[in-house]
């Protein structure tokens, strides 16, 4: 970037209590951030379980983007786990689950005796969570949206296709499925298919950088915005950012501690670390 450079750029952040819009303008060496807009994510209780208010935080999205002005680029980051069924259509089955729905309860047990914990852990590096992705579609499984479901799209993978019409899979986000192999970044068959989940709902991977798609004209026209703006694939789990962003050098060794709705603790490291101490640790 030329010291006379310079762009905008929009990020939007689902966390698990509240979304925001924030701003960057990017000059050389410096980053200037505005928090433009803040809403509240509040998940709803059905006679069918805690779901996720979907519409209200894309709602919350666009009233940020417009309140931002046009912008050069636009990345969208999430909590992770939880996802949308979409139809042949692709329109959207239903509300997402909340990851603290107990649809999950008793379910690992059922997974551990078809594919053990110690396997699970060896090939995704995922510590046991119970509402992880994995988790979550063998609960799924047998239900009526499952049977129509086409397509499965993580969290911030949802709002980009409804901004784009494009479909992807961003690979940060996907590590949090339990179904993502951590040695070569592509999905383990060998743990979906014993356990009859098929891979196929999931669009393809990209990764942070790659371009998402293109802001629809009728998003452009709901924003007042005048000229075509391209979605890019962030880190789209909110810890992948967040780390990313911390300011070190390639050759520094660093812990980090983030904490928001969850609190993590970790090391950046050349690679997964996938051992049977690792995973009783």
């Amino acid at each position: 970037m030329r010291a006379t450079d310079s762009a905008v750029l929009a990020a939007v952040d689902l966390g698990a209590s509240s979304g925001r819009v924030i701003t960057g303008r990017v000059t050389a060496g410096r980053v200037d951030l505005a928090e433009i807009h803040r809403f509240a994510n509040r998940p709803v209780r059905l006679l069918e379980g805690l779901r996720w208010d979907i519409h209200s935080l894309y709602t919350g999205v666009l009233d940020g983007l417009k309140a931002a002005g046009e912008v050069d680029s636009v990345g969208v980051d999430s909590w992770a786990v939880d996802y949308g069924l979409l139809d042949a259509d692709g329109h959207l089955l239903s509300a997402p689950v909340h990851y603290r729905d107990t649809r999950t309860d008793d379910v690992p047990e059922q997974v551990w005796q078809t594919v053990p914990a110690e396997q699970l852990y060896a090939r995704t590096g995922i510590q046991h969570a119970p509402f992880n992705t994995l988790y979550q579609l063998v609960a799924a499984q047998r239900t009526a949206q499952a049977s129509i479901a086409s397509r499965l799209l993580l969290i911030p993978d949802l709002i980009s296709y409804w901004l784009t019409g494009e479909q992807g899979t961003e690979v940060t986000n996907a590590s949090t499925t339990q179904l993502l192999d951590a040695s070569t970044g592509t999905w383990a068959e060998d743990i979906a298919r014993p356990l009859g989940i098929d891979l196929t709902l999931f669009a393809p991977l990209r990764a942070p950088g790659d371009k998402a798609g293109t802001l629809l004209p009728d998003v452009l026209q709901q924003l007042n915005w005048q000229r075509q703006v391209p979605v890019t694939t962030v880190a789209s789990h909110d810890t992948a950012s967040a780390v990313a962003a911390v300011p070190v050098g390639p050759k520094d060794h660093f812990a980090y501690i983030c904490t928001g709705t969850w609190s993590l603790v970790g090391l950046e490291l050349s690679s997964p670390v996938l051992t049977e101490a690792s995973r009783l640790a």
